[in-house]
């Protein structure tokens, strides 16, 4: 079986950024500022509504229904992109 990154921990780290920590271990600062573009997520460029995100389904999300990939964290997370 393929393996398939679960976000099991997220954490506020200022401006657009949140830690996250995966099911096998990766952790990193992921800034979210790039991904902040479209109807969906407009309401995330207040930073008020960003601070609402949670897990769900193995992933960040929002109570408006916005969400990233899981797969696009890791993938992020594990780059030198993400801090």
């Amino acid at each position: 079986m393929e393996f398939l990154p679960t976000v099991i921990h997220a954490e506020y780290c200022g401006d657009f950024r949140i830690c996250v920590a995966f099911n096998d271990g990766v952790e990193n600062t992921i800034d979210f500022s790039g991904w902040l573009a479209g109807p969906i997520f407009e309401p995330l460029k207040d930073p008020g509504y960003f601070q609402r995100f949670f897990i769900d389904g193995g992933t960040v999300a929002w109570p408006n229904g916005a969400d990233i990939a899981p797969e696009t964290l890791y993938e992020r997370a594990k780059s030198s992109k993400a801090a």
